[in-house]
């Protein structure tokens, strides 16, 4: 599953620079396919292709988020995901909406960094 930042964050910003797909966003932040990825475009769930260097809407205006399409829970990079790691508050939790599999994240991984 993904990770997913829950609203006991305190605005830190431990997490951001330990993500290694730039999945993770300061609150009210647009958020871009490509930032840290080898991505040049990608085409939605819709059918629709768009250049991963567009802006993207955030997902929380009041604390860090996640992008959980972003997300590979370190899969690939880490033994751990290295934002729960490093959160003081212990606010980098499971997301329970979001569950995948370890070949799904590693799937993620070759898909966002073009392996």
């Amino acid at each position: 599953m993904a990770i997913m930042i829950t609203d006991e964050c305190i605005n830190c910003g431990a997490c951001e620079p330990e993500c290694p797909n730039t999945a993770i966003y300061e609150g009210g932040v647009e958020w871009t396919w490509g930032g840290g990825t080898a991505l040049k475009q990608v085409t939605l769930e819709d059918g629709s292709v768009i250049d991963a260097t567009a802006k993207q809407a955030p997902i929380s205006d009041e604390f860090y988020y996640i992008v959980t399409a972003k997300c590979t829970e370190c899969n690939g990079f880490h033994e751990e995901p290295q934002c729960a790691a490093v959160c003081p508050v212990d606010c980098c939790v499971d997301d329970p909406d979001h569950r995948e599999t370890e070949e799904e994240l590693l799937a993620k991984k070759a898909f966002l960094h073009g392996e």
